[in-house]
């Protein structure tokens, strides 16, 4: 891995806290990379702490990034980190998903806080954003130790791969989609080389839908182009679809016990994957929250529009 050191992000550093690399492994053993962001004023003692991942695609200098590192100035140790197969976190072959492998993630960066002398591992929380908002929510069903769980413009990474776009695919066209990808594992094997993704466009033509054009704007624009992010640069593995095609991730969120704040803009396209899964959810210390006016992007990097009070308020209601 070629990890690298200097400044490389799409947000500007903050003067208010310290940020270095760290790594540790996950249960499959890849070693995933992460970026640790500490208040140079931190607080006595053991901190309350945050993992931060997402958008599906996306790498650590982007959004979770800038989402961990306003949290660190708000006063909690937090620790944004690339998914497995992706970024300059380990797993081959490259730019590949797996719905299990990416919850491990999470649990994975839960194992590294609580053994850190710094945090208290009774409160750690977690942040997942966009397609991590799904996996993120999937490793809270699992993992006890995360106290509370923010699940931001929240994709289901799985329903939308088997259903489509607001659940418009039908029998014929998930059976042929299966059909593709199979004969494309074929050519694959018979090659040696995993064929891409189509990806999004080079140039808009004005026809694509909002979500595209939405999604252009940010990762194929200055604004929140990474050259390590698969949604920049279209490398992501074509096939890396049937990992997700036959695999619902979110059935059991009705047994989350610990808090979960779910954050969606009220114009965004996903919206109808969080009020689903609100609805499942049990107890009293669930919260839905819709941004007014607010598309799915611009839970990414607008800094008008992420209620970042909100969701400290949250954070330290139940980590502190």
């Amino acid at each position: 891995m070629n990890i690298k050191k200097c400044w490389d992000k799409t947000f500007l550093k903050s003067n208010e806290v310290n940020v270095k690399k760290v790594s540790f492994k996950n249960r499959y053993g890849i070693t995933i990379v992460g970026d640790l962001y500490k208040p140079k004023n931190k607080p006595k003692g053991k901190m309350s702490a945050i993992v931060v991942a997402g958008p599906f695609g996306a790498v650590k200098e982007q959004v979770s990034g800038l989402y961990a590192q306003v949290m660190s100035e708000r006063g909690f140790l937090t620790l944004a980190f690339d998914p497995s197969y992706t970024g300059e976190s380990g797993g081959k072959p490259r730019n590949i998903s797996s719905a299990e492998i990416n919850t491990e993630d999470f649990s994975a960066a839960v194992d590294f806080l609580s053994n850190r002398v710094d945090v208290d591992p009774e409160k750690i929380g977690i942040i997942g954003i966009c397609g991590f908002g799904g996996f993120g929510l999937n490793a809270a069903a699992i993992d006890t130790r995360i106290k509370a769980t923010v699940s931001v413009t929240m994709y289901d990474m799985t329903r939308v791969t088997a259903n489509g776009y607001f659940d418009s695919m039908d029998e014929n066209e998930r059976y042929k989609l299966k059909e593709n990808l199979n004969k494309q594992r074929t050519e694959d094997f018979k090659t040696g080389v995993y064929a891409k993704a189509a990806g999004l466009p080079d140039k808009l033509t004005g026809e694509e839908p909002q979500f595209v054009q939405d999604y252009y704007g940010y990762y194929k624009t200055s604004r929140g182009f990474h050259r390590r992010s698969i949604n920049s640069n279209g490398n992501w593995c074509k096939t890396s679809a049937l990992a997700l095609i036959n695999m619902p991730i979110l059935k059991y969120v009705n047994e989350i016990r610990n808090a979960v704040l779910i954050v969606h803009g009220e114009k965004a396209h996903s919206r109808y994957f969080s009020e689903d899964i609100f609805k499942k959810l049990k107890g009293d210390n669930k919260e839905l929250f819709i941004v007014n006016n607010a598309n799915h992007v611009d839970l990414y990097d607008n800094m008008q529009k992420i209620p970042f009070d909100k969701i400290e308020t949250f954070f330290k209601t139940y980590l502190e």
